[in-house]
């Protein structure tokens, strides 16, 4: 829905088919993918890393520039008022003196202890750091809205229940005061019945009060307005294809090895920073460089004697004979500078790229552990999530008949009251189970694709 996909201030109208809107409702829908590309693409964090990762990229690029030489075009223009040395008459002059000079200057670094080759692999690394950690940006975006839209679809099902819940008790308090009015039923009967339908009422009542404020909390992670509504709907995904997964740890840890962006965005640090150390060091060694220079001037000496430039009348020569032809000048050479000592400045820069560079260490050891962690507590929740799920099936399908027979020995006047609510209990009680076992199986099924780092939006299309 193009609509949807423009992101915020687009209206959302919320609605459930619970609520007993008309037919005729036209409210905007908004589907799972949907969510998830609106949230992707409003993500404060996520586009702040995109912005980051264009910065790294400039990085990376002013890096490599730097192995080649550094060009500048440099030009004056000043008025000397004194002794100043003459170019043009090869001697020191006391007056007024213009000077115009331009000049084209070169130097590049021919060796530092390869601090430029390292400095150039140490924003390389940068980059793809940078990229993995955009990319387990998105992923945690995708899982934070998928869950949140889920958790809405939860608490629709679960109000839908205690609605269904509600109507029926309420239809059972005005059945059973017909009965006490023909004195078939004791008083009683209807005041337990009473209490049963408003016990029922309230639970209706705090399923909405908890939908309400799941949807604003889905709404904030979108970046939508507020007070306006939307409508969900329950994804169109096959249980029992979602519930074919491959837990085998061996098999997980490979696959989260290869995709997990936050165990590889911490590798590509270790490495920047091992490069980082390096080009520090470099420093360290004595720099060898070659420069060259083109350049030129023009000077204008003012107040000289007729009788000096009748004698010299190429005292002031014409701007075209000194700029073209006279003044040009051509340096060209190499040098080499021997660093003594900066007050230990660059060792400390040394010791504390090391440091950086031992810290990176313990950070992807840590991240190899994260990894771990989450892969052990994703396999185990998931096989629990399949087991609830199936044992949750078996538990609805047993109240349901359970309560269908006792339904029917209460209207016969069989049982009492109170087994029949028993039954009614049990029976809300294995809805509410089997909603949310299917639903965590969901959830699972999205936590697993997380702790591999394969979580992408293309699998919810």
């Amino acid at each position: 829905m193009k609509g949807f996909i423009t992101g915020i201030g687009l209206s959302f109208c919320v609605a459930v088919a619970s609520y007993g809107q008309a037919a005729q409702d036209t409210t905007q829908l908004l589907t799972f993918d949907e969510a998830v590309k609106i949230g992707l693409m409003n993500s404060v964090t996520l586009n702040q890393e995109r912005n980051n990762l264009r910065a790294s990229q400039v990085a990376k690029t002013s890096a490599l520039a730097s192995l080649g030489p550094s060009v500048s075009l440099n030009g004056s223009a000043r008025r000397v008022d004194g002794n100043s040395f003459d170019q043009q008459q090869g001697r020191a002059v006391n007056g007024i003196r213009d000077n115009i000079s331009v000049s084209l200057d070169a130097e590049i670094t021919l060796f530092q202890g390869f601090n430029s080759l390292y400095t150039l692999k140490q924003n390389a690394k940068l980059v793809d750091a940078q990229a993995y950690f955009v990319k387990r940006t998105s992923q945690d975006v995708i899982n934070t809205v998928s869950n949140q839209y889920l958790q809405v679809l939860l608490d629709l099902e679960l109000y839908r229940i205690a609605k269904e819940n509600f109507d029926v008790q309420d239809r059972q308090l005005e059945q059973i005061r017909g009965f006490v009015e023909a004195g078939s039923r004791a008083p009683v009967d209807e005041l337990n019945q009473e209490a049963l339908t408003k016990a029922a009422e309230l639970v209706m009542v705090q399923a909405e009060i908890t939908l309400n404020n799941d949807k604003a909390l889905l709404t904030q992670s979108l970046l939508a307005d507020p007070f306006d509504e939307f409508k969900v709907a329950k994804p169109s995904w096959d249980i029992n294809t979602i519930s074919n997964v491959d837990l085998s740890p061996d098999h997980m840890l490979q696959t989260a090895k290869i995709h997990r962006a936050d165990y590889l965005r911490a590798e590509r640090t270790e490495s920047a920073r091992r490069y980082g150390m390096r080009a520090t060091q470099g420093v360290l060694m004595p720099r060898v460089y070659a420069f060259g220079s083109y350049g030129t001037a023009y000077n204008y000496v003012y107040g000289i004697p007729d009788s000096v430039r009748r004698n010299n009348e190429g005292i002031n020569r014409p701007w075209r004979d000194q700029f073209q032809t006279d003044n040009i000048y051509k340096v060209y050479g190499v040098g080499i500078n021997i660093p003594l000592f900066n007050g230990f400045q660059t060792r400390a820069n040394v010791v504390q790229q090391r440091v950086n560079y031992e810290n990176s260490q313990l950070a992807t050891k840590n991240a190899e552990i994260q990894l771990k962690t989450d892969i052990q507590r994703a396999r185990r929740n998931f096989e629990g999530a399949q087991k609830s799920y199936v044992v949750s099936q078996d538990q609805l399908k047993a109240a349901e008949e359970a309560y269908r027979l006792e339904q029917e020995r209460y209207n016969l006047g069989i049982t009492n009251l109170v087994e029949y609510s028993t039954a009614n209990r049990a029976f809300v009680q294995a809805q509410t189970n089997f909603a949310q076992a299917e639903y965590r199986l969901l959830f699972q099924k999205i936590q697993v694709e997380y702790a591999l780092g394969t979580l992408k939006i293309e699998d919810f299309q």
